[in-house]
């Protein structure tokens, strides 16, 4: 979904920048790429050390997540990766079948749905935050064809990352 559907990295950038903001750090642009790939939980557990923060990773964590949704909510910017809309219509027009599997939480891919209206046109969505193995490991992509009733080898998959890939 993140990468193909949505873009969120400008949106965690904005909240990550104002958490910093907010807490008096300055974190330079080579440090917050330093950053990429890992967990909110993760950097906001090493800024506390790496900075002696007296305030919990846990503080950090819903500060920066409070900014994340109101930037989500609110921000004029974010909208469905150009031609996204399009591409969709056209597969819900021609009766393909469409199954959201995103290593996204629940709350995440329910939001997207939700703001860019995208539940007429998927017949299921799975979380992989909610499964066992994650990729590259295949079984959310093995679900998804299980929840598309269609055979994995008359499957497409539409993937940005190299994990997913």
């Amino acid at each position: 979904m993140d990468g193909v559907i949505v873009d969120t990295e400008p949106l965690h950038r904005k909240a990550y920048f104002e958490m910093f903001h907010q807490f008096n750090l300055s974190i330079s642009e080579k440090e917050y790429n330093s950053y990429t790939g890992k967990s909110t939980a993760e950097v906001c557990g090493q800024l506390v050390k790496t900075y002696n923060l007296t305030q919990s990773p846990q503080e950090l964590i819903d500060t920066k997540r409070s900014y994340f949704k109101t930037f989500f909510d609110t921000d004029p910017d974010f909208s469905l990766i150009p031609g996204v809309r399009n591409l969709i219509e056209n597969y819900n027009q021609n009766g393909i079948t469409m199954v959201l599997a995103s290593s996204a939480s629940r709350m995440t891919i329910d939001r997207v749905f939700h703001r860019f209206d995208l539940d007429p046109y998927f017949s299921a969505k799975i979380s992989g935050a909610e499964l066992k193995s994650s990729k590259p490991h295949p079984e959310i992509f093995e679900i998804a064809a299980e929840k598309a009733k269609t055979p994995k080898k008359e499957c497409i998959v539409i993937e940005d990352s190299t994990n997913g890939i």
